[in-house]
């Protein structure tokens, strides 16, 4: 004879199995896109004709952004451990006469902590050069970017003329809340203490940075603190390519000087990793599971800023383009990071230009 709380015990366990199962093959699918299907939330507008009108103007030599602002690039996740991480594009600014910082901001922390971080550059800026200032936020800088601005919004409403987020989780990404999610399958193989451990003992940061991109903590933070609706907003993103090529590249990340040689020449050895192949299995992944095309961490309508002008550009760039790309060191058939960031600070220009005329012909 067998007690029947060993049948009960039995089923429950078993029944825990099957919701852990459930739960982890129905992953983000309910989650992506949350934004779009929110009637409350404004419509976006499409600016990519424009945006492309912009970058082959930008590609001939024809530059029009204003030295009346000073432009602050706020670099994403993991930017501490990529040294040269907008440092290309800020010398190319700085090369037009334009003033440009790049936040020093510890990535890896929480988005509200690194929203006052950019606050206070956003102040300190201002208060030293009497200029507004207008931010473009790659991956999560442009999370903490919008943070920061919904956060501080009446300190910063007269000090910030603008904001891009470029290939931004805005809405959520489905590769955080699919790693992170409680009551899944991985539990079972304790995956949220391996990535614990991998991002506050490894990589030095805090767990909370990842957790903050999740849907759930977006969709917390989002319905407490949403974007001023006065901000004029460009939202930029891509789609990873797949090709077989792409699967086998690696990807130039950093270089690696050497000591100075008796002749008095150093060496520069490049530093490569396989930042495209990753990306393109992430995206393949991504589209394999939930039918949406990515970069490879972001999903295109999860990076849809409400309200904003959103660029939608057909060529094929991964997330991490925004970092490799910037040390290529000869022009190529497509436009690098710096040109694509001129376009789109061009852009933000243009649509807070735009929405000052039309606040006047209404005040009129």
């Amino acid at each position: 004879m067998v007690p029947s709380h060993v049948f009960h015990n039995g089923a429950s366990l078993f029944q825990g199995l099957v919701e852990r199962a459930r739960k982890t093959v129905r992953g983000s699918a309910d989650d992506i896109s949350w934004l779009q299907r929110d009637q409350s939330l404004p419509t976006t507008d499409d600016g990519t004709a424009r945006f492309l009108e912009i970058l082959d103007s930008v590609r001939k030599n024809e530059h029009k952004l204003p030295d009346s602002v000073v432009y602050l690039l706020v670099p994403g996740l993991f930017s501490n451990h990529g040294p040269l991480y907008f440092v290309k594009t800020k010398a190319y600014f700085s090369k037009m006469g334009l003033a440009c910082h790049i936040a020093k901001i510890h990535s890896e922390s929480s988005v509200s902590k690194n929203a006052r971080e950019i606050k206070e550059y956003i102040e300190e800026i201002y208060w030293g050069s009497r200029k507004r200032v207008l931010l473009l936020g790659h991956s999560k800088g442009g999370v903490d970017s919008a943070a920061a601005l919904s956060l501080y919004w009446p300190q910063l409403k007269d000090k910030v003329a603008g904001l891009v987020l470029a290939q931004s989780p805005y809405g959520g990404s489905p590769v955080a809340s699919d790693v992170l999610r409680e009551g899944q399958l991985g539990d079972y193989v304790r995956l949220r203490k391996i990535m614990e451990i991998l991002v506050s003992k490894v990589l030095k940061g805090d767990l909370q940075a990842l957790e903050d991109l999740t849907y759930e903590r977006r969709k917390e933070f989002l319905r407490q603190h949403p974007l001023p609706q006065e901000v004029p907003i460009v939202s930029f993103h891509t789609e990873a390519s797949v090709t077989p090529s792409v699967l086998t590249a690696l990807s130039h990340v950093a270089h690696l000087e050497l000591p100075i040689a008796a002749d008095g020449n150093s060496t520069r050895i490049p530093v490569v990793m396989p930042l495209s192949a990753a990306m393109a299995a992430c995206s393949q992944l991504l589209v394999a599971r939930y039918g949406e095309k990515s970069d490879g961490l972001v999903t295109r309508k999860d990076a849809e800023v409400p309200g904003s002008v959103v660029v939608r550009p057909e060529g094929k760039l991964d997330h991490a383009w925004m970092v490799y790309s910037s040390l290529k060191e000869e022009p190529g058939d497509q436009a690098d990071t710096s040109q694509v960031c001129e376009a789109l600070l061009t852009l933000i220009v243009e649509v807070a230009q735009k929405r000052r005329h039309e606040t006047a012909m209404k005040d009129e």
